[in-house]
């Protein structure tokens, strides 16, 4: 089965990993196991604020995720046409780990590798991104564990570099990280009886100013997830997920000026699966755009793309 696993793994890897240039698991009650999914803004962890809400209501696991997205941007000011290709590819480490019965903290740390592609040709960057710390604290668990609330506060760590000259581009996310220090609240509610399962997830990042003046605009995640239990036994359970994903962020500023078409919002369908053997779990994503707004309409959602692996500790 351990095979299996890293077989399907191996194949949509490569199926759908973004060109060269919040996840959901349900388990039955007894051991309610579900990973939320995260995003990031414009593409990378300069508008990523929520990296580290995947996991409100997961037992204590690490892991590794590969996550990759493609927009369509413009080429430069004085071209009307979407010519860009912009490929981001991250590659995320996490872990979650409970303190007490309530009480869990939560880590991950990522390293991206971006690409776009341009009349001068391809511009890489790779390297480190911003660490994301996080306290969750499960407010409400019914008695018959239908319904759960829980509440988190959490920081990213400027870990990531931040060019100044990556600004001056169409999308100024284009970078490792946002080079200050941001400050992330979400709330998320768990409706599961049976075979299915409702989340409903929520969360604010509020970004300050960096110190090269610049401040990206603060970021407001939402989303709704069905899943439905479809095979289930003492080893192995699988399900799969549909659901929607939305996203706004506020405009960019430097020196307290207002930078123009930086401010956004997009909403994606998803759709996906999650499987779990013994200790490992392994699930995939697929997202896809129906509304797109980003940058004043200079750059365009096309695709999004995971897949994890997590071992429980």
């Amino acid at each position: 089965m351990k095979k299996i696993f890293l077989i399907i793994s191996l194949v949509v890897f490569n199926l759908s990993q973004a060109k060269n240039i919040s996840d959901s698991l349900y388990i039955p009650n007894t051991v309610n196991q579900i990973v939320f999914d995260d995003c990031d803004a414009c593409g990378c962890a300069a508008g990523n604020g929520s990296s580290g809400f995947e996991s409100l209501l997961n037992p204590q696991f690490v892991g590794i995720k590969y996550f990759a997205q493609h927009y369509k941007a413009k080429e430069n000011l004085f071209v009307k046409d979407l010519t860009q290709d912009q490929y981001f590819n991250t590659v995320q480490l996490w872990g979650k780990v409970p303190l007490t019965k309530k009480l869990s903290v939560y880590a991950s740390l990522p390293f991206h590798f971006h690409e776009k592609q341009t009349l001068q040709g391809a511009i890489k960057i790779s390297g480190v991104g911003d660490l994301n710390l996080m306290g969750i604290y499960q407010l409400i668990n019914s008695k018959d564990q239908v319904h759960q609330l829980s509440g988190g506060i959490g920081v990213k760590v400027p870990l990531g570099r931040f060019d100044k000259k990556g600004i001056s581009g169409v999308n100024p996310s284009f970078q490792l990280g946002t080079g200050s220090w941001d400050y992330q609240m979400v709330l998320n509610y768990k409706f599961q009886k049976n075979k299915v399962a409702v989340l409903l997830n929520t969360d604010y990042t509020v970004k300050t100013e960096n110190k090269k003046h610049y401040t990206f605009g603060n970021q407001w995640n939402y989303a709704a997830t069905g899943f439905y239990q479809v095979l289930a036994n003492e080893k192995m359970i699988f399900s799969g997920k549909a659901g929607l994903q939305g996203e706004v962020y506020d405009r960019n500023k430097q020196f307290d000026e207002v930078f123009p078409n930086t401010a956004g919002s997009a909403l994606y369908g998803k759709l996906g699966f999650e499987a779990s053997y013994k200790k490992f779990s392994l699930g995939s994503e697929i997202m896809l755009p129906a509304y797109s707004n980003l940058a004043g309409g200079d750059i365009e959602a096309k695709s999004r793309f995971s897949i994890f692996i997590n071992f429980g500790i």
